[in-house]
């Protein structure tokens, strides 16, 4: 497997960085759902808590961001070793934000 640097960088670590940043916007409105649904509460309740608090936002971010690891695993096992970098790099990418809501 070869070392990766800005000149190795293709299409396919393009589509799998757009893939890791994208795929947890979509899974948060999942895990709100299924959260409403294990505490037993409205789902407009949580979306507003989610919205309006950044000790829970953080949570349920770091949650949906665990997405990621299941698409992860599918590419390793499929060979696409730069999706799965691109997807790595997508996750990365939320980092500075989970921390700035966990300690701010």
């Amino acid at each position: 497997m070869e070392i990766m640097n800005l000149k190795n960088w293709s299409r396919s670590h393009t589509l799998g960085l757009i893939i890791g940043i994208i795929l947890p916007i979509l899974i948060v409105p999942l895990v709100i759902l299924f959260l409403s649904w294990a505490q037993n509460f409205y789902y407009e309740q949580l979306w507003y808590r989610f919205m309006n608090n950044n000790s829970t936002m953080s949570k349920m971010l770091t949650l949906a961001v665990l997405a990621n690891l299941g698409l992860f695993y599918i590419f390793l096992n499929k060979e696409k070793y730069q999706f799965a970098m691109g997807v790595i790099l997508g996750t990365v990418c939320y980092l500075p934000l989970i921390v700035y809501f966990v300690f701010f």
